[in-house]
């Protein structure tokens, strides 16, 4: 996922209120949000090359959301698929906390990452953009592949469309998708440099991304009240940009075998 847009306590039904798109190639071969077999208490997407997610939650509302660093000119070594990072801590019982610091004590093993897991007692941002683990309190905050709330247009755009839509009660996830169907394109003047050029940067400046063979493959929606139920929509979206299906959960979910 490049764009994800989330409030923490900022509305009075819901502890958290999040969206946001993930970009990937079209041929990297991906299964839509569902409970997953091996994992009955994991609702998420999953990327089936690699095994990993990029967003989900469980049956308790723990959740957590991935978006990798953009930067060509300084890789890292890479020996584990980051979105292991978001299903590992899907799959545990362990408590944020506790998850962000093993991450973060081992994140050099990684590629670049921004990784945000939350549960009922906090919510911790682990990067490697940051030389330290980051502990979130209220309020709206946006991350693209940089560092959390780098202003970036397109995650100052959702960050602002977010704070409109908590004017509503109780949110409603699929009123959050459509605010993520937004390809209006930055002028050049805003665009960030992230060693990819100027015509991918351009190309990637949207909120919703439609390139040739790359671009946003789904929006996600997710909302967790204080109680820790919550809903879950994804919107698939086709390689030439029209929109495909839609899923819709309740965390409660079906029952778990």
């Amino acid at each position: 996922m490049c764009l994800v847009a989330f409030a923490l306590d900022a509305h009075p039904r819901h502890r958290l209120v999040l969206m946001g798109n993930r970009d990937e190639a079209f041929a990297r071969p991906a299964a839509p949000l569902e409970w997953w077999d091996d994992a009955p208490d994991v609702l998420a997407g999953r990327d089936l090359e690699a095994g990993g997610t990029w967003l989900g939650a469980t049956r308790s509302g723990r959740w957590a959301v991935l978006t990798n660093v953009r930067d060509p000119r300084t890789p890292r070594p890479s020996t584990r698929s980051r979105g292991a990072l978001v299903a590992d801590f899907l799959r545990s019982g362990d408590p944020a906390e506790a998850y962000a610091e093993a991450v973060h004590a081992e994140r050099d093993a990684y590629d670049g990452f921004n990784l945000v897991v939350g549960d009922a007692e906090s919510v911790r941002v682990v990067s490697t953009r940051h030389d330290e683990m980051l502990e979130l309190g209220r309020g709206v905050y946006g991350l693209s592949n940089d560092r959390l709330d780098t202003p970036w247009p397109k995650v100052v755009r959702a960050r602002q469309r977010l704070r409109d839509a908590l004017r509503s009660d109780p949110v409603d996830p699929s009123d959050l998708l459509a605010l993520l169907d937004d390809q209006e394109h930055a002028p050049d003047s805003e665009l960030p440099d992230t060693g990819v050029g100027v015509e991918w940067e351009r190309r990637l400046s949207p909120v919703r991304i439609v390139a040739d063979g790359y671009g946003t493959r789904v929006s996600t929606a997710l909302v967790v009240d204080r109680d820790g139920a919550g809903r879950m929509s994804e919107q698939t979206w086709l390689p030439d940009g029209s929109a495909g299906a839609v899923v819709e959960a309740d965390l409660t979910g079906p029952t778990a075998n």
